[in-house]
């Protein structure tokens, strides 16, 4: 855990941080990587399993995804520097880009992954610009720039990848040498594709819906306008009009992404990356755009620092793993390597505000989550998003994001979920936690994968549907299977309404599961039964999930027979000791819920009311199968 500096109780009545405590974590972090550098500073070499890219590979990234941390800590000190961050990157910068060097980084267009850094450092020469970049000699510049060159024609991934060359290509062009115009035109239309409202990105083609939208989607394009703004004053002036606002949009919903007790919701990929998940919020104030009072984006921002700090995220001698806390070698993407996770460097965004910035100067004040109890539907990434102010959880219920196209090997916990929130994380394992299974003939159950939307007709509902499938199967036409399922939300109470379809009559076994609760905390997950279960349980988990040793989960079980079933729960994940008490007044076996079921002209509505008499309703159109 960081050391960090006296709370500041007056400026900040909630987290007790302040521009000082980050400035020291920054420094804490940048001090930790040192003694893995290289003797000539190119690589970090940190501890830990390699990623797909390889070791040398993963020694630029520790390079990089700190020198950045070390740009936005000086140039936001406007080039104060007492640590002498600069000029320890400075060695490594030139060794790393010098051809004939021992430390020779890998060529772009031999080792894909080395765009992705780049991208880094370019980021970071031009916020130091004045104290690094300038002070080259020719020669050395040659040398970065030649390198940087490797990019040109490389074939990449078409997701947020695209802003690597976009990025690289215009910190080339502000040298005053000759660029490839094309990569930052190309880049920029592409992600126009990928624009589909609401502030929201897609990480490429279909539903990749997670925290890219933010750390990357917003992020690269809003800088590159600061990076563009002398070469094309016009273009960049346009394009940044049209950025800011969908980020303002974007950060209407956003800050609710976050709990009162400082996680950012566990849902997507590159979790390890942690707080960088606060990235859109400062860039939001350096935007000028932020939907939040100054006070609040610190709160929020600040928080997710120290719930990161106090839960051992800085482990050994204050390296980050990969993981959620400490480390958690299942939810590592084959692309993660030892150095992957210090794009928490993107949280310390809000370093480049000086220090005299309101957002610096305000005092704290609590999140939206803290203040009211809220349900928001955000459709284009298919999200419902529920928060309960008595105990600052925020719950995600997912009918739109499930990464397709993409790797469908296997259950991913990452999409798979119908829901996910800020005080849990899924299971990784067999699928059981927030998920509806059909078992197979040996007790396997099936997984989610593509989620097709469908329409509600009822508010603060969401609807969706899919083709269960076992195993590696990836064709859901092959299914005989269908599932629709919608969410309908207030306050803690969450109900689930599923519709199983058969193409021919015949039996099954179904499974339901509730949210993974920690085994040693205040929260409870609950599952009641409504309608189309006839079983219920617990079961205890160990060692598979990143947020605790010791979970649990709470199950349903029911009979599907002929060619359809209808099957219902209410799931509750709760830290408010006045809902706990409202469910251990009620009967185990959720006898005291009385739903009522209607179908006319295709539209299927189920109500029930929930034990504080709060009236929730699921209805949605019963379409025809995929």
């Amino acid at each position: 855990m960081i050391d960090m500096p006296q709370a500041s109780w007056d400026l900040s009545p909630i987290t007790g941080y302040t521009r000082e405590h980050w400035l020291d974590a920054a420094d804490a972090q940048l001090q930790a990587v040192r003694p893995f550098a290289s003797a000539q500073h190119a690589f970090f070499n940190l501890p830990g399993t390699a990623s797909m890219s390889g070791e040398v590979s993963d020694g630029l990234e520790g390079f990089s995804r700190t020198f950045i941390l070390a740009a936005f800590r000086v140039a936001g000190e406007d080039g104060a520097d007492p640590h002498g961050h600069l000029g320890f990157y400075r060695m490594g910068l030139i060794a790393g880009t010098d051809p004939d060097s021992p430390e020779a980084w890998p060529r772009i267009n031999v080792t894909r992954q080395a765009l992705v850094e780049a991208a880094s450092v370019v980021l970071g020469l031009h916020l130091t610009r004045g104290w690094l970049w300038d002070r080259l000699s020719e020669e050395e510049q040659d040398h970065v720039l030649g390198w940087l060159g490797g990019s040109v024609g490389v074939e990449i991934p078409d997701n947020n990848w695209v802003m690597f060359k976009v990025m690289v290509q215009e910190f080339i062009a502000s040298t005053g040498r000759d660029f490839q115009e094309q990569d930052i035109t190309a880049g920029l239309a592409r992600i126009e594709d990928w624009y589909v409202g609401e502030g929201w990105y897609s990480d490429g083609n279909g539903q990749r819906f997670d925290y890219y939208a933010g750390w990357a989607m917003h992020l690269y394009p809003c800088l590159w306008t600061l990076m563009a703004a002398s070469r094309v004053p016009e273009l960049a002036a346009q394009k940044a009009g049209l950025y800011k606002e969908r980020l303002g949009r974007y950060l209407q919903d956003f800050s609710y992404f976050f709990g009162s007790n400082g996680a950012p919701l566990f849902q997507g990929r590159s979790l390890m990356y942690r707080f960088g998940a606060t990235a859109p919020l400062w860039l939001g104030e350096l935007m000028g755009v932020s939907a939040l009072a100054p006070g609040a984006t610190r709160r929020i921002g600040s928080g997710a620092l120290h719930y990161f700090n106090e839960g051992g995220a800085f482990g050994e001698n204050n390296v980050l793993s990969c993981g959620w806390f400490g480390t958690f070698a299942p939810m590592t993407q084959i692309y993660s390597g030892p150095a992957s996770p210090y794009w928490t460097s993107k949280g310390f965004l809000g370093l480049l505000l000086d220090a005299g910035h309101p957002v610096w100067t305000a005092t704290e004040i609590s999140a939206p989550v803290e203040r009211a109890d809220s349900v928001r539907t955000l459709s284009a990434p298919g999200f419902l998003l529920s928060s309960t102010a008595a105990d600052g959880v925020v719950r995600l219920a997912n009918h739109g994001s499930d990464n397709f196209p993409g790797i469908v090997a296997g259950d991913d916990p990452h999409y798979s979920r119908l829901a996910y929130s800020t005080h849990s994380a899924p299971e990784y394992c067999p699928p059981l936690d927030n998920h509806i299974a059909i078992m197979d003939v040996l007790l396997a159950p099936s997984r989610r994968t593509a989620i097709h939307r469908r329409e509600s007709t009822t508010p603060d509902t969401l609807t969706s549907a899919h083709s269960p499938v076992w195993g590696n199967e990836s064709l859901e036409t092959e299914s005989p299977w269908q599932i629709t399922s919608a969410t309908a939300m207030r306050g803690p109470w969450e109900l689930r309404v599923h519709v199983v379809e058969s193409a021919a009559p015949q039996s099954a076994h179904l499974r339901e599961g509730g949210y993974s609760a920690p085994a040693d905390s205040h929260l409870r997950s609950y599952l009641l039964p409504v309608t189309g279960y006839a079983v219920s349980g617990i079961k205890n988990m160990e060692g598979s999930n990143p947020m605790a040793e010791r979970t649990s989960v709470p199950w349903l079980s029911g009979e599907h027979s002929g060619t359809r079933s209808v099957h219902a729960s209410l799931a509750v994940l709760t830290g408010d000791p006045a809902v706990v008490k409202l469910l251990k007044a009620m009967a185990p076996d959720g006898s005291t819920l009385k739903p009522e079921i209607r179908e006319q002209h295709g539209v299927l509505t189920l109500s029930v009311t929930a034990p504080d008499g709060e009236r929730l309703s699921a209805g949605f159109h019963l379409e025809a199968r995929e």
